[in-house]
């Protein structure tokens, strides 16, 4: 189990309490799938991704990115246990998906750039530790049907 400071608490919820998740699950996943575009492979249902300006412009992908964001709300609710919260989703996208674990880490990275980016001096040394130790422990319980 992880250890979560008062201070990291409060600067995750801190973040959560100021995200747009449709500006932020958009900007996420759209930079994920350009900058990584080997990680398109798991959304052949969602039209053409065939460059950076229809990614960027396909209804699907913010949708999907916000409800990526909205899904973070449940281990922000959970954070002394994420690992159990994300159980049946590691399930799913291992089982049936069969996603790259490793797509998890890329996507959280992407996300802690966009928020980075909006957050500016905001987004300070002790903010980024509190906040990538989170995306770690989501990241960790998402991969954990594949060990």
């Amino acid at each position: 189990m992880v250890e979560w400071t008062d201070s990291e608490r409060a600067i995750i919820n801190s973040i959560f309490s100021n995200l747009d998740y449709e500006e932020i699950g958009r900007k996420s996943l759209c930079r994920c799938l350009i900058v990584y575009p080997w990680t398109q492979r798991y959304f052949g249902g969602f039209g053409n991704l065939y460059n950076a300006e229809t990614i960027l412009c396909n209804p699907l992908i913010a949708a999907h990115g916000t409800k990526i964001l909205h899904g973070l709300d449940r281990a922000l609710k959970n954070m002394d246990d994420i690992k159990n919260t994300y159980a049946e989703l590691s399930l799913l996208h291992s089982g049936k998906l069969h996603v790259d674990p490793d797509n998890f880490r890329l996507l959280a990275d992407c996300l802690t750039v966009v928020i980075a980016a909006k957050m500016g001096p905001a987004f300070t040394v002790d903010t980024q530790v509190a906040w990538q130790k989170f995306l770690s422990v989501v990241v960790s319980a998402l991969g954990r049907q594949y060990h």
